[in-house]
């Protein structure tokens, strides 16, 4: 695995980028062609995997994330399995895993090739994704730019730093993480969907708009921004 990755990185940088291209496409395709299972099934085969399942749950979601399966489908998934608590803190943790890895192949595949081109005001915005904060990262993720696997991979050919990165990403997920994994909850146990649903996700929206306010206005006080 080690040499793999040392003979990738001999690689010329735009034969990498090509292949990240390449990798994102081939995500994309395979996102439209196949089909997504049904949600009431999937506690079964949670029962299959016994003691397994939290750590197939984990896994598997961050896998999907980076294939970019939308996080929404991945927590509705983790609740209609393990519950609204336990579906949102493994849907947590495979946002976690998915960032660091979507980060990892952005930084080693499209790193090199984009600090070798970006000029003016490219390179203005990539000396703010140097200098962003957790709150930053949190803004960006709660932005409807792109999806959360696509965001990752993006960060990753930035000079971003990868520790604001991981952590703005979890406290972005986190507050309709509940929300959704109630929902799903709810669509394996029919007829108990309730406010405990609904609140988690309410409180996630209200968030956002309060954290895309502050950040507007720091714009407006003139606070480093892509264009500073």
């Amino acid at each position: 695995m080690i040499r793999a990755v040392r003979r990738l990185l001999r690689q010329p940088s735009a034969a990498r980028f090509a292949l990240l291209v390449l990798l994102i496409a081939t995500c994309g395709l395979l996102l439209l062609l196949v089909p997504r299972p049904d949600l009431a099934e999937l506690p079964r085969l949670a029962d299959q995997l016994g003691d397994l399942a939290p750590v197939a749950a984990i896994v598997g979601g961050a896998l999907l994330l980076v294939a970019l399966v939308p996080r929404t489908f991945i927590t509705l998934a983790a609740g209609a399995i393990f519950g609204p608590l336990e579906g949102a803190a493994y849907a947590l943790g495979a946002a976690l895993v998915a960032a660091a890895i979507g980060f990892t192949v952005g930084r080693l595949l499209g790193r090199e090739f984009v600090a070798e081109r970006v000029r003016g005001r490219l390179a203005r915005l990539d000396r703010w994704f140097a200098r962003q904060s957790v709150f930053g990262v949190v803004t960006v993720r709660l932005l409807p730019i792109a999806g959360f696997g696509l965001v990752s991979y993006g960060y990753g050919t930035t000079a971003a730093r990868l520790a604001p990165f991981l952590t703005g990403s979890v406290i972005a997920s986190a507050p309709t993480a509940f929300g959704y994994a109630a929902i799903g909850a709810a669509v394996s146990t029919p007829g108990q969907i309730n406010w405990y649903a609904a609140a988690p996700a309410s409180l996630g929206l209200i968030a956002s708009l309060v954290l895309v306010h502050q950040w507007w206005r720091a714009q407006r006080r003139g606070a480093p921004g892509p264009t500073g």
